[in-house]
């Protein structure tokens, strides 16, 4: 399968695409914690909470450390395959190296944490290292080339797997290793699937393409990448070593969980934005690659509603999906939701930034929110307990993208528009305050589904979403399963 053109329409509807299948998280990981919560208890979810985010953190890690240059370098070539070869070869040897060195460290590591028992679900969990190396690897490729359906597939597949093999391996008895396995087993069909649409060679063949020149781009964003993957699960491991309990650890991850809902977007979207963005600018349209970054910041600005609705809503979607023990978490999802918002604006700012040829400004706006936050919640975390680190985050990660805006103000010259952020506003805050209607039970479910929905004739009545806007939408989400038709023209929103 050759490489497809990228155009405004595609790059909608394979956004659908992948947003689809990236969102099948939503109800199977709320089956799925509603199905370990109740099974592992609030010790025993905290023990996989701690052993999931550190590897979460390493896969994601390595999963980004050479996403955006591959997915750029294959969008800009004419011949995909040495490309993907450097890169499958690189993302094989990372991944091994990185399960052999969680295995040499699992026990120090539990021993820092005070849990024993951690260092043999670490050591279980350095298994999925290589294959989830190997399965985004195949993703960015795909990614690259415009197959949107492809890395659709293998991510919707991989989410339905874990809900079935968790659910199965946990009720034979293997509790906190039957959840690990059924990952390893996620990792394994999503590799499979995704490498049969893209059969990366592992030999080198063809035009020759120089590893070197791949890391030399990709180092900066290797830096901004290894830094927002530890700053996203940095207040939970900061916490635990201050003192707090393995229970105390599984309601701040419960809360994590659902504040990771926003990122979705960002995983959905900024890699095929990056490479729709490459492709126009080289082939000269910088009028149109301006325009898109700018609708791409008005989309992201779009996700506060729904996180506004879901903050509001915190005690009863909590005892929903976990179960009572779990509806303490709500105090500290508000400041992790907003914060997750704030870190799409910078994963979709800091894309735009790499499709311009300047990753090296990628790290340098990301960079310190490690060391800041590491100091903030070291520092809080003792009186502040759970709210006061997810307060220090969230700040953190407003501050971030604040800076990222400005630099794609100055770098691009886009911004979004005043008149679309004091509707937005308006519209959270709406929303919000229906969130904070009280709904137990499974009531809960339409009523989200009643706010969300609200949205839309709340954005026309407001001016902030035209009818042509509206129809375009429309017709995409009709064809979001045969994105080769329809190619439809982007409408225009003025920054009004």
């Amino acid at each position: 399968m050759e490489s497809k053109p990228l155009t405004g329409p595609r790059l909608a509807g394979g956004t659908l695409q992948v947003f689809v299948a990236e969102a099948l998280v939503l109800p199977t990981g709320f089956l799925t914690a509603a199905f370990l919560t109740r099974r592992l208890g609030p010790e025993g979810y905290g023990l996989l909470a701690l052993a999931s985010s550190l590897i979460a953190w390493l896969e994601w890690s390595l999963a980004s450390i050479l996403a955006r240059a591959v997915v750029k370098f294959v969008a800009e070539a004419d011949d995909w395959r040495p490309v993907a070869t450097a890169s499958l070869r690189a993302h094989f040897g990372l991944g091994l190296a990185l399960a052999a060195l969680v295995w040499l460290v699992a026990p120090a590591a539990a021993a820092v944490l005070g849990e024993p028992a951690l260092a043999g679900y670490l050591r279980l969990f350095a298994l999925d290292l290589p294959l989830f190396s190997l399965a985004h690897a195949h993703r960015q490729v795909l990614t690259g080339r415009g197959d949107f359906g492809g890395r659709a597939l293998a991510a919707g597949a991989r989410w339905v797997t874990r809900l079935f093999v968790v659910v199965l391996l946990v009720s034979l008895g293997l509790a906190v290793e039957g959840a690990i396995l059924g990952s390893v087993t996620a990792s394994a069909v999503e590799l499979v699937l995704a490498r049969r649409r893209a059969p990366i060679p592992w030999r080198r063949g063809g035009a020759p393409f120089a590893a070197r020149r791949l890391w030399g781009f990709a180092l900066p964003i290797v830096l901004m990448a290894l830094s927002l993957r530890l700053f996203d699960k940095l207040d939970l491991f900061v916490l635990k070593a201050r003192g707090a309990t393995a229970a105390e650890a599984g309601l701040y991850g419960a809360a994590q969980n659902l504040a990771w809902l926003p990122g979705l977007f960002a995983l959905s979207f900024s890699p095929l934005l990056l490479a729709t963005l490459t492709r126009l600018r080289r082939e000269g349209d910088r009028a149109g690659a301006a325009r898109l970054a700018r609708q791409a910041l008005r989309g992201a600005l779009w996700l506060l509603p729904p996180a506004a609705l879901v903050v509001g809503g915190a005690p009863d979607l909590l005892r929903l999906a976990y179960g009572p023990a779990f509806a303490a978490s709500a105090i500290v999802l508000g400041p992790l939701v907003l914060g997750g918002v704030a870190l799409v604006l910078v994963s979709v700012s800091t894309a735009i930034l790499t499709a311009g040829g300047r990753p090296e400004l990628t790290f340098a706006l990301t960079g310190p929110l490690v060391p800041l936050a590491l100091a903030g919640v070291w520092l809080v975390a003792p009186r502040g307990g759970l709210l006061g680190a997810a307060l220090v985050s969230g700040a953190l990660a407003l501050v971030s993208a604040g800076v990222c805006l400005w630099a794609v103000a100055r770098e691009w010259g886009v911004r979004p528009a005043r008149a679309t952020a004091a509707r937005v506003a308006l519209l959270t805050a709406g929303a919000f305050a229906f969130g904070l209607w009280p709904t137990p039970g499974l009531w809960l479910l339409p009523k989200l589904a009643a706010g969300i929905g609200a949205l839309v004739p709340a954005a026309l009545a407001l001016g902030e979403l035209a009818p042509a806007e509206l129809a375009w939408l429309r017709q995409r989400l009709g064809a979001a399963l045969r994105p080769e038709q329809g190619q439809a023209v982007v409408p225009a929103k003025t920054d009004g």
